[in-house]
C-alpha cells in the first residue's frame, strides 16, 4: 500500500505550516507532529523540550516529560484546534526544535547549557518564540535569563501550587552564593539577579506558604476557587500593565484529580478547564516566551497529565497564532 502523503509528518513534512491529520495512535511523535528542525529559517515559534529533573524536591521523573507531552499532543491534531476555531499552524511556521541536550554527570554545567542553547534560538534572525516542555520547574530561571538577555526584566505569569521563592542560601555566607539548582529556589534567584520585574508580577493558584514572596502578586488557590475566569484574567492583565511576559504552568497548579503525574502534587488546585478558561482570555497579555513544566508521567494515569500539559502548551500557540491573525 502507497505511503500516505502526511504519514510521519514529523519527518517527511514538506512545509513548516499546515496541521497534520495522521491517526492519534500511530507514526513519529513530534510535539502536534510538527516538523523535526534546527533550521530556523522562516521559523514562527519554536517547541523544544528540557528533559532535565535533577532540581527535584521530592519525586523525580520529569525528565520523561517532554516524551510524554509530545505523545499526548498527537490527539490534538487533525481537527481546527478548540477553542480557536482554525488550524492554528495555517499561517504560523512552528517546528519542533528536539530537545536540549547537557551532560547529566556535569550538573553545575547543565543551566549554562540550557542558556546557551535557549539564546541561539531566540536570537535567530527570524527571532522565534519559544516554548519549553520541561522538566522541572528550575528550567524557567535559564529561560529566564536568556529572554531577559533580549528583552530586559520581564513581567512573570506563574501558574502553580508553590511560590517557588525559599530561601535559596544567597544571604547566609555560605559557599554557593544563591546558585542552588533547586525548582523551589529559583524564583528567588530570579528576583536576585533582576531578571523579573516584581511589580508588574502575578502567581496564580498558590497553596503552600514561603517565607518571602518578594513583591509579587498572589491569587492563591481557595481566592481563584471564588473567582470566575474572567475575573483572574483581568487581575492579570492589570498586574502585568502591557510589560513583555514570561508564562510559565507548573502542571501542578492543578488539582492532582486532573494532574496526577507530577512530582509534588497539592490538593486543592485549579481545575484543567478553569486554568484553559483564564489563558483563553489573555489574547492582550504580550507574553513573549513560555514554558509548560513538571510533567512526570511515571506517576500519571491514563496521560491525564500529559494531555493536560500538551493541551496548555498547544494554547499557548493558539494564543501566538491569534494575536498575528
Amino acid at each position: 500500500m502507497p505511503d500516505h502523503p502526511n504519514s510521519d509528518n514529523a519527518f517527511t513534512g514538506t512545509s513548516l505550516k499546515g496541521g497534520s491529520h495522521e491517526a492519534a495512535y500511530a507514526g513519529a511523535l513530534s510535539f502536534m507532529r510538527r516538523l523535526y528542525s534546527r533550521d530556523l529559517t522562516g521559523v514562527d515559534a519554536v517547541v523544544w523540550g528540557i528533559p532535565f529533573d535533577t532540581a527535584t524536591s521530592n519525586r523525580p521523573g520529569t525528565r520523561f516529560g517532554p516524551q510524554g507531552v509530545r505523545r499526548a499532543s498527537a490527539i490534538l491534531c487533525g481537527d481546527p484546534q478548540y477553542p480557536f476555531g482554525m488550524d492554528i499552524f495555517a499561517d504560523m511556521a512552528v517546528i519542533d526544535y528536539g530537545d536540549c541536550t547537557f551532560d547529566y554527570g556535569n550538573l553545575a554545567n547543565a543551566p549554562s547549557e540550557m542558556v546557551q542553547q535557549a539564546s541561539a534560538i531566540i536570537n535567530a534572525e527570524s527571532a522565534p518564540y519559544l516554548l519549553t516542555i520541561g522538566g522541572d520547574h528550575f528550567i524557567t530561571y535559564p529561560m529566564l535569563m536568556s529572554h531577559v538577555e533580549k528583552h530586559g526584566p520581564l513581567a512573570l505569569v506563574q501558574f502553580d501550587a508553590h511560590q517557588d521563592t525559599w530561601d535559596d542560601g544567597g544571604n547566609d555566607g555560605g559557599d554557593n552564593n544563591g546558585a542552588r539548582i533547586d525548582h523551589g529556589t529559583m524564583i528567588t534567584q530570579a528576583v536576585r539577579d533582576g531578571l523579573i520585574d516584581v511589580e508588574h508580577s502575578i502567581q496564580i493558584g498558590i497553596r503552600t506558604i514561603a517565607d518571602e514572596d518578594y513583591g509579587i502578586e498572589i491569587l492563591h488557590a481557595l481566592e481563584v476557587e471564588e473567582m470566575s475566569a474572567n475575573a483572574i484574567a483581568t487581575r492579570i492583565l492589570e498586574r502585568t500593565h502591557g510589560k513583555k511576559t514570561y508564562l510559565t504552568f507548573d502542571i501542578d497548579c492543578l488539582d492532582p484529580a486532573f494532574a496526577p503525574g507530577t512530582g509534588t502534587p497539592v490538593s486543592g488546585g485549579l481545575s484543567s478547564a478553569k486554568a484553559l478558561n483564564i489563558l483563553n482570555r489573555l489574547d492582550d497579555l504580550d507574553i513573549i516566551g513560555s514554558d509548560v513544566v513538571e510533567v512526570s508521567p511515571a506517576y500519571d494515569h491514563a496521560d491525564i497529565t500529559s494531555i493536560a500539559g500538551a493541551t496548555i502548551a498547544m494554547y499557548m500557540l493558539g494564543l501566538l497564532a491569534r494575536r498575528r491573525s
